[in-house]
Order: C-alpha cells, then structure tokens, then sequence
C-alpha cells in the first residue's frame, strides 16, 4: 500500500467532518483529533504496509558544534562551522534502530577510539558519557566539490562499540528499549581528528511519533 504526499499533507490538515470519506477505504473508523496523533497512525500505516519498517517512536536531532563537551564537560565549540542532521526510527520490540544521519561542513579525518566515530551516547545535555550505538561514519555525497557526507541504514542489538569499560565493550546490554525509556539522557554525535571530543552533538528530544 502507498500513500501520497498530498495524502498525508491532506490527513494532517483534515478537520473531524473529512475524516470518515478518507478513511473508509483504509479500514480505519476515525481519524485522531490532533495532527500528532494523525501523523503518528500515518507513520504507522505507511511503514507496517512496506514491511519491517514498523517504529515504535522517531527522532529528529540537529546537532551542533555548541553542544559539544569533554570529558570534563568543560564546552569545546566543536568543530566550528559544521553541521549534522540525525533522523533516527526506532523499534525497541525488535531492538532495531534505523538511521538517516547527513553531515554538513564537516572536515579532517574521522577519529575516535571506538569502532567508528559516529555515535549514540548515553549523556544528559553538558555532560559526557559512553557511546552505546556506533553508527557507519558518514560518506561523501552529492559528487566532487560537495560539503555532505551521509550515513543510512539500519542496526539491530545486540550492540558493540568497541570501548571497553568496567571489563564490557559499552554497548553491551544496551537495548532500544532503554533509549526508548528516557531520550532526553542520550545524544548523538561525530568525532573528527581537528575536534577529537566531538565535531558536532545533538540532544534526543521529544519523539516525532
């Protein structure tokens, strides 16, 4: 099954009284009141129909050089100039994350003591913590001369970061559920070798759905 953008554009905007004409073919009896919940239900409609792209919450974070702390969460300024944009699905009952992650003026090598240097981390907003998810670094994108490099596709749990603390690589025991849980105590970032602490960083914040 597909839907349109004008379709979803459409039910985002629909008033009570449209509902029943738009939903009848779908199955559905009503749509929900407020366009979260609309946007939700077409979430959910759009990605069971495509197969196993069912996600139980997304996430948009913009994440900037500002963010970025040390590791005596002392602010760095990151790597000045760049930008990252990470778009994250979520299914914690499959322990499944998917990613869309684009980079934005970033420069120098990647470097990071774990597996890649793009990362989930366990983190409230200013302080530092471990990476639980390490993601494919971003590549170069859009031919010679462009200043994006982009990330997308998938990972399921179990994870493995590479670092080892306390005698366990971080990421072991780390489930989607638990991010799921509390976001606001996690971030995502990108290490680069002229800003080792980190390029740029972004807080989770509320889920999209």
């Amino acid at each position: 099954m597909h839907f349109s953008t004008p379709f979803i554009a459409a039910c985002l905007g629909l008033g009570a009284s449209a509902a029943p004409s738009i939903t009848r073919d779908l199955g559905i009896d009503s749509l929900p009141s407020n366009s979260h919940e609309v946007r939700g239900l077409i979430n959910k409609i759009l990605y069971k129909s495509r197969g196993p792209f069912d996600f139980t919450s997304t996430y948009e974070i913009v994440a900037e050089p500002k963010q970025v702390v040390n590791p005596q969460n002392e602010f760095t300024g990151g790597l000045e100039g760049a930008l990252g944009y990470f778009n994250f699905g979520l299914n914690s009952h499959e322990d499944v994350i998917c990613y869309n992650i684009t980079l934005v003026n970033f420069r120098g090598d990647y470097q990071s003591m774990a597996k890649t240097s793009t990362h989930i981390h366990e983190g409230a907003p200013g302080k530092t913590g471990p990476p639980r998810i390490a993601f494919p670094n971003p590549e170069p994108w859009g031919g010679e001369g462009s200043n994006i490099r982009r990330s997308i596709g998938c990972l399921k749990g179990p994870f493995e970061t590479g670092i080892t603390a306390n005698g366990a690589d971080t990421g072991a025991g780390f489930t989607i559920a638990k991010l799921e849980a509390n976001p606001s105590a996690f971030n995502a970032d990108t290490h680069s070798s002229l800003a080792v602490p980190g390029a740029v960083r972004g807080q989770f914040g509320s889920s999209k759905c």
